[in-house]
């Protein structure tokens, strides 16, 4: 046998070896689940989609709802920066939602078999339309369709809920939306958190200090549309004798009727206050250093309008 005849020979009984050890391999292992990397657990399979606007698109950041067919909740996420979603469920039927701002709202059903991928391909979600705005004029607050509440870290673990249960608005409503404006009161002593000891220390010196200063305020003629339904609110914040600029993130949730026929408009709107930047500075520290009460507040507001009445 020459030199030429020995190598291939060498070579023959290699590719032998490795493709006998390939093949055990392969024997042995369990089959392959819808995304060949990634296994499934027994009696479960994957639900996904690819989530696109109307030029094709992705949409990152559209909320996904599975629920079952009793309408309960079994995942909830968002789709990544390629508008993608998997998850992996158990086998059965599902109904699903896709949301996303300023876009139609998308259902859809699907079954999903054990190990195997159900896949809605690409979902588009059509551009929904804005809604319409509230008609230039004099507007007011309802109270007893509003609130104003707020949440507090407390020992660094839990939150305290609260609100002002006295407040009183008006709103100028602007043939250009942009330039409309509103003055927004609250009672301070109102303030309630449901728990009659720390009411009264929040209407103390220590906070709100409410004999010296009655009233929060707030006063914007600034409103910047952020796409969709979303505005800013920017404006001046009166509080504890301090005046800030702050900026309330708002949806614009459209116009309705209220039981007598009225015509309402809805928002919902909230932002961060910084404690300090308001003097309200009062602290007391617990063991290892963690604060009392946490130095911002988020408030939230929930706010329904109705044209303001004849006066006189």
């Amino acid at each position: 046998m020459d030199l030429r005849q020995q190598k291939m020979s060498r070579r023959t009984g290699v590719q032998w070896m490795f493709g006998r050890w390939l093949g055990n391999r392969t024997n042995g292992m369990q089959p392959a689940s819808p995304l060949g990397a990634v296994r499934t657990p027994a009696g479960a399979g994957v639900i996904g989609c690819r989530v696109v606007d109307p030029v094709n698109q992705p949409v990152t950041g559209a909320e996904f709802t599975v629920s079952d067919t009793m309408g309960r909740k079994v995942v909830t996420g968002g789709t990544d920066p390629y508008g993608s979603f998997l998850a992996t469920v158990p086998a059965g039927e599902y109904r699903l939602a896709v949301t996303a701002e300023g876009y139609t709202p998308y259902r859809a059903t699907a079954l999903v078999a054990e190990d195997t991928l159900a896949s809605l391909g690409d979902v588009t979600l059509q551009v929904a339309p804005p809604p319409e705005p509230p008609a230039a004029g004099e507007w007011q607050l309802d109270p007893g369709h509003s609130s104003i509440g707020f949440t507090a870290r407390h020992i660094g673990l839990a939150r305290i809920h609260g609100r002002f249960n006295s407040f009183a608005g008006a709103v100028r409503i602007a043939e250009r939306i942009e330039r409309s404006a509103m003055h927004v009161v609250i009672d301070a002593a109102s303030i309630d958190t449901g728990v009659r000891m720390r009411d009264e220390h929040l209407r103390s010196r220590d906070f709100l200090d409410v004999l010296r200063f009655p009233t929060l305020e707030f006063y914007s003629d600034r409103l910047t549309h952020r796409g969709g339904s979303r505005w800013a609110v920017t404006g001046a914040l009166s509080l504890h004798g301090v005046t800030r600029t702050v900026t309330l993130d708002t949806e614009y949730l459209g116009l309705g009727n209220g039981i007598e026929g009225e015509t309402r408009a809805a928002c919902r709107a909230g932002t961060e206050l910084h404690r300090d930047d308001f003097t309200v500075s009062w602290q007391s520290m617990l063991a290892r250093g963690i604060a009392a009460v946490g130095p911002s507040i988020r408030v939230d507001l929930d706010v329904q309008l109705v044209p303001q009445g004849p006066t006189g």
